[in-house]
């Protein structure tokens, strides 16, 4: 069995297809060095980490990522495929989208603007921040040890003022996904603002989103009278979901899989067709409620009238580890902070991040197996499951293990002197 960097390498080189023979070079080099950097990420940082013998020139990093020859489709192209591996020839393939603010300050940062910063806006008061806003679409991977799913990103997309709406974006991504996965059916979960993808007749794909407390929904249009004229498109106006589930009686009590832990709810569902939305096909509007009631009242819907409402629920509820991956890749992969402006450089440096937070997990996944490694902490000793954190320290420790042993002395204290100081390494933030 190769070794864990063996494995890394390996990993690396099924995206040798999307490069030049020099671009892979420094592809694999910038990749591992950004894992293994402990400082500020800035392309100049991880250059400063790579192993003498084989970096190059500084510049030449920064031209990869500004205007390399490689395509970034065909490297999304790479990382669909190494996901197949772990999803299963057959079975359907849950997949997540969202958008999030890439915080690049600057004027001449090449498509950034300004925009709403959700972490920090409200109902009551918007906050805008400038950066580059993403499309990200990534697929559901539950992990072979349990706990919440991971979100894998395997695709993103750039959105520009002027430029196709949110939405168009996502459904972009979601046909060339669609393409790359022939034969596989698709449940997309998104939140709701991206509710109108069921109406747009996404390939081999049943949405999921949540439905507005107030929307206007109508009965099953009206069988054809025969006479002469345009047919009804929508039958007679319904109460509102949240008016339907205050009148609701015959509830159902349920206990379903919630971002890695179950709940218990009370669920109501009936067909409505959403005109505004899905104005062709009818959608099942599914209500739940806290038996608690510390809760308010969710109204959620899926275009597969045959799904089980409680499954609703609880794809709905694994679209939060789209969030996870968001923190992950900015705050431990550290993905805003290479410093590139002009060209392709800023969408291509945000693409290699999320890259290189999917490849981790799929590193992670083949060299742990069932039996993941991890360390804790004094102060967590109850923690039982590996975090993307643990995920990247353990990448991080297997890097600098390869180099820092070709290099060190021999004997049991130059092995002990070696393990501390790659286990500090590993930690570092």
């Amino acid at each position: 069995m190769n070794s864990p960097g063996r494995a890394w390498e390996a990993l690396l080189s099924r995206a040798a297809g999307a490069f030049t023979s020099p671009s892979f070079a420094l592809f694999v080099e910038l990749l591992s060095a950004w894992a293994c950097a402990t400082g500020r990420r800035t392309i100049t940082g991880m250059v400063a980490v790579m192993g003498p013998t084989s970096r190059r020139a500084h510049d030449a990093y920064h031209r990869l990522v500004r205007a390399g020859r490689w395509d970034l489709g065909a490297l999304w192209a790479t990382m669909v495929c190494l996901l197949a591996e772990h999803l299963g020839p057959e079975g359907k393939v849950v997949i997540l989208v969202d958008d999030t603010l890439w915080h690049r300050g600057g004027r001449k940062v090449e498509g950034a603007g300004s925009y709403r910063d959700a972490v920090r806006s409200s109902h009551r008061r918007a906050v805008y921040a400038r950066g580059l806003c993403l499309v990200v679409l990534a697929i559901r991977l539950y992990l072979p040890w349990g706990g919440m799913p991971v979100a894998v990103p395997v695709g993103v997309a750039l959105h520009r003022k002027g430029g196709p709406k949110l939405p168009e974006l996502a459904r972009g991504l979601v046909a060339e996904l669609a393409g790359r996965l022939p034969g596989r059916h698709f449940v997309l979960c998104c939140d709701g603002a991206y509710a109108g993808l069921a109406g747009k007749a996404l390939p081999r794909t049943t949405v999921v989103s949540r439905m507005r407390r107030d929307a206007a929904i109508y009965g099953p249009p009206p069988a054809r009278t025969g006479r002469r004229g345009r047919p009804r498109e929508r039958g007679e106006r319904l109460p509102a979901p949240q008016a339907l589930g205050r009148r609701a009686r015959k509830w159902e009590t349920v206990e379903v899989p919630w971002r890695g832990r179950a709940i218990t709810r009370k669920i109501w569902s009936r067909p409505v067709l959403w005109y505004k939305v899905s104005p062709k096909a009818m959608v099942l509007l599914v209500v739940v409620r806290d038996p608690e009631g510390k809760e308010p009242d969710d109204y959620f819907f899926t275009t597969g009238l045959d799904m089980a409402p409680g499954e609703v629920l609880s794809l709905y509820g694994d679209r939060w580890a789209i969030e996870c991956t968001y923190r992950d890749v900015k705050q431990l992969a550290h993905g805003q902070e290479p410093q590139t402006w002009k060209g392709q450089g800023p969408e291509r440096a945000a693409n290699l991040a999320f890259w290189l937070h999917g490849a981790v997990w799929l590193w992670y996944l083949v060299t742990s197996g069932t039996s993941p490694a991890f360390s804790t902490q004094p102060w967590y000793t109850s923690k039982r499951l590996p975090s993307f954190a643990d995920a990247l320290a353990q990448l991080r420790k297997a890097l600098w293990r390869e180099r820092i042993s070709g290099t060190s002395q021999s004997g049991q204290q130059g092995r002990e002197i070696t393990t501390l100081l790659v286990e500090a390494l590993a930690m570092a933030a």
